[in-house]
């Protein structure tokens, strides 16, 4: 493996890491929202939510979302705040959201991350 190869392939995991970044919603708004109802939706697996979960998270895996959505959480304008193990199926998750109409969807990213904010650390 040549250095060009290294400088590629980590160009592209540093800029894949930097979006993902940046399409997180900040703490303290998402605990904002939280005071306010807003639902938390897991989008890992049924095994990867079983195994471990936050209370009151609602589980639709990503392969889902689209189609379970209105049927758990009918209201558009409700604030949803995604998460799942790494960030990015949140971050799908939120864009596949925004093209059904859900205006108000969030990236929470990480389970671990999640977890801090719902629990108000």
């Amino acid at each position: 493996m040549d250095w060009v190869t290294v400088l590629v392939g980590g160009g592209g995991i540093a800029a894949f890491l930097g979006w993902k970044q940046l399409s997180l919603v900040g703490a303290t708004a998402a605990r904002e929202h939280l005071k306010q109802g807003a639902k938390v939706i897991d989008v890992r697996s049924p095994q990867e939510f079983g195994s471990h979960h936050l209370s009151g998270a609602i589980n639709i895996p990503l392969g889902e979302l689209a189609e379970r959505i209105a049927a758990k959480v009918p209201d558009k304008d409700t604030v949803l705040l995604l998460h799942c193990l790494s960030g990015g199926r949140s971050a799908l998750a939120k864009r596949t959201l925004k093209g059904l109409g859900y205006t108000r969807a969030f990236n929470l990213g990480s389970y671990r991350r999640a977890e801090k904010i719902v629990r108000g650390q």
